[in-house]
């Protein structure tokens, strides 16, 4: 049988020219950008938990066990166990999944969504007095308080989480894409553009957007952490997902009563929620050093 073309050996795609790829690109990107190299592996690793969390040694995180509450941190239970018997060690694995789920969700809609607003606005004056307005309403409360606000509206469920944080974060984008149009608007090929008829659309597409997609990468990656930092303190206070459905602030909630005699249930679960949102902020500041590199020679 015939190799197929995708896969030969004089593919970009063969499996020898990534490898190739791998082994000179890689050590080179970690020579010049090593935090953001660092965050990506790390943000990778706990996609890599949350995809494949049933086939890590982990048990049902829901199985309730009285037998064996409160067992300390053994070769039978990495984790220990909780006041219900329940292996914590399995909970913390699938827990990855609620975090990454909310704060690539909300990164996602939200930065698109502000993207859309942001660009009009800045771009269409008539526009720009009414909305801004409004985003400068939504900005003056705490984001905390208000997806707190929102969520008691609704019931707790996973995707009112990611809706209520991102009505929240889409205020922030506006602004940074308003303040890129501001500037772009007034330079000369965007003036030439508008001057010889060519569509609003089209200006916005072809001359503004790819000029707001660097400090909107970055800034989508502090909101994805922003937004997993947002999630856990909404579980922790109950204004979450629901208690039945594991995650890192769920599972700290349930345990903050505990915390003096079963200090391990909490310390695991905050410990990968750190170790997430740490590697996230390496990787946008990677980001900014590699999409700016003057800023990186000022810093």
């Amino acid at each position: 049988m015939n190799t197929p073309a995708l896969f030969s050996s004089g593919s970009y795609f063969s499996i020898s020219n990534w490898w190739t790829f791998a082994r000179v690109r890689i050590p080179a990107l970690y020579q010049r950008y090593p935090f953001a190299v660092l965050g990506a592996f790390i943000l990778l690793a706990m996609i890599f938990i949350a995809l494949f969390a049933p086939f890590l040694w982990t048990v049902d995180p829901q199985a309730v066990t009285p037998l064996n509450r409160l067992k300390p941190p053994s070769s039978e239970f990495w984790f220990g166990t909780d006041a219900l018997g329940r292996d914590v060690y399995s909970r913390v694995m699938y827990g990855a999944r609620v975090s990454l789920i909310v704060g690539i969700s909300v990164a996602l809609l939200s930065t698109f969504i502000g993207l859309a607003i942001g660009l009009i606005t800045g771009f269409v004056r008539a526009v720009d007095a009414v909305v801004m307005r409004i985003m400068d309403g939504l900005m003056s409360i705490p984001s905390i308080l208000l997806a707190i606000a929102l969520m008691a509206l609704t019931k707790a469920s996973i995707e009112n989480v990611i809706i209520a944080i991102t009505l929240a974060e889409i205020p922030r984008v506006v602004r940074l894409v308003r303040s890129l149009v501001l500037t772009l608007r007034e330079q000369p090929y965007v003036e030439a553009a508008t001057a010889s008829g060519t569509p609003l659309l089209k200006t916005l597409i072809r001359h503004i957007l790819p000029n707001t997609m660097a400090p909107l990468l970055v800034q989508a990656t502090y909101i994805c952490a922003s937004a997993m930092i947002t999630e856990a303190i909404l579980s922790f206070i109950g204004a979450g997902t629901p208690p039945n459905i594991p995650s890192w602030g769920n599972i700290m909630a349930e345990s903050r009563s505990l915390f003096q005699i079963a200090g391990y249930l909490i310390l695991f679960p905050s410990i990968f929620l750190s170790i997430t949102v740490l590697a996230v902020n390496y990787l946008g500041d990677g980001l900014r050093d590699a999409l700016d590199p003057r800023l990186s020679r000022r810093m």
